[in-house]
């Protein structure tokens, strides 16, 4: 691609196709399938205990070690490489690399067993890691290629077309786990063999679908004005030297991502432990989890076109304040649900919420950037807010669980969270008229 020009919609379209390719990992592997073989191949019916390093541990414990320490990992690397990516003016080749090594992890998940714990581990790991850091150089694209007024609306669609896509292929590979010898799986391990297949075809989309967005993305949407200087690492700490010191200056962004960092931890641990809650505490059937998986997920796509559209006719922070104070009735709601139906009803609010919520951060972010072609470097330290909220938010919800070894109040902290988001929220000035950022 020669020239670029801001607002080409095959570009915009394919851009957002990324979300309806890498998905597919965030549902199947992180919120269902794999977990659940997870936990089959990893207990017995008289143990849950694992050991792992010559540490023995519980079985869900270890799992969520591992992705907080993925989660960890990729919040020291991602703004060192995107930082490199910025002065390479290559963006593509690390978004490429990571969507590749993300989708190889997930098809080698066929080869996980009983036999080879080390191996699951390891993959969980390299996929969560490789997922995460497409995503720095994804979110980066999105101030580049279309202009302020279109960010909302193009964000939506991408956390929609996630939603959408990643639904049509779980309930796929539910078919398949539901009737193997449908799909030439039999025996004792039909549904064994059948799941394992599952996590191929999950690699499978990644990489496949990733190809419309690799064809149209422009390398650089700079053009000759970007970067061509040789990559080295201290190119990457000098980049994020300069971005704090922007940070600093910039009031209103900063302030923004401190909001974000609180109410988003709130939102990235309930959709890590949502399916704990209702397994453990409500003892809720494999059915009922995934089809409340499936409840949040369609809701999610209007949820996330709703908050877009109303923001335009207010302002995002305004709205990001109405999911947050949903958020707090969320939390009160959970910590009051009792049945299947209830955890149904729940299960459709935060799909309305949680699409909004994500689409709507990430474009308000977007706009509120100085004038900079260092975007991956910005979206950086938005995608390291996530990462570290993410460990902070399973180590502390897990802290609070075996202090008072019951859920719901693990639950109650949560509900502190998005109090706190509204309250700094609150404290984010408004932009002048002449910006017309928000």
């Amino acid at each position: 691609m020669s020239e670029f020009k801001k607002g080409n919609k095959k570009v915009a379209n394919a851009w957002a196709m990324y979300d309806w390719a890498n998905s597919v990992y965030h549902l199947v592997i992180t919120s269902t399938l794999f977990p659940i073989y997870y936990t089959a191949v990893s207990t017995t019916k008289t143990s849950d205990l694992v050991t792992f390093l010559g540490i023995t541990m519980p079985s869900l414990a270890l799992y969520n070690y591992a992705l907080s320490f993925a989660f960890l990992v990729i919040a020291v690397l991602a703004p060192l490489l995107s930082g490199i990516a910025d002065y390479s003016g290559n963006k593509k080749i690390f978004m490429r690399f990571f969507c590749y090594t993300g989708a190889l992890s997930c098809s080698l998940m066929y080869f996980f067993t009983s036999a080879n714990l080390w191996l699951g581990i390891l993959l969980v790991v390299m996929a969560c890691i490789s997922y995460a850091g497409s995503i720095v150089f994804y979110n980066a694209y999105l101030p580049e290629i279309v202009e302020p007024e279109d960010q909302n609306r193009l964000s939506a669609k991408g956390f929609s077309l996630g939603y959408i896509g990643s639904s049509i292929l779980l309930i796929i590979n539910l078919i398949m786990v539901q009737f193997p010898h449908v799909f030439g799986f039999t025996g004792d391990n039909a549904v064994g063999m059948a799941t394992r297949w599952s996590f191929v075809t999950v690699g499978v989309w990644w990489f496949g679908f990733a190809q419309i967005t690799f064809y149209y993305l422009p390398v650089n949407p700079f053009g000759d004005k970007g970067r061509k200087e040789k990559i080295n690492i201290w190119k990457g700490y000098q980049e994020l030297v300069k971005v704090w010191n922007l940070l600093k200056e910039t009031k209103r962004l900063r302030r923004f991502l401190i909001a974000f960092f609180i109410y988003n931890t709130g939102v990235r641990t309930i959709m890590l432990v949502a399916n704990q809650f209702g397994s453990d505490t409500l003892k809720l059937k494999e059915q009922d989890l995934i089809l409340t998986i499936l409840i949040i997920q369609f809701v999610a796509v209007g949820g996330a076109y709703m908050f877009s559209y109303v923001a335009k006719k207010v302002n995002d922070v305004f709205m990001l304040k109405v999911a947050t104070f949903i958020w707090v009735g969320i939390c009160i709601g959970a910590y009051l649900t009792y049945t299947s139906v209830q955890f149904f009803i729940l299960a459709f609010f935060v799909g309305l919420v949680m699409g909004g919520i994500q689409a709507l951060s990430r474009s308000t972010y977007s706009k509120m950037l100085p004038e900079t072609q260092d975007h991956a470097s910005f979206f950086s330290f938005y995608d390291v807010c996530e990462n570290v909220g993410s460990v902070v938010g399973l180590f502390l919800y897990g802290w609070v669980f075996n202090l008072t070894h019951d859920m719901r109040n693990s639950i109650a902290f949560l509900l502190s969270l998005f109090v706190l988001g509204f309250i700094f929220l609150n404290r984010i000035p408004k932009a002048k008229a002449a910006e017309n950022l928000v």
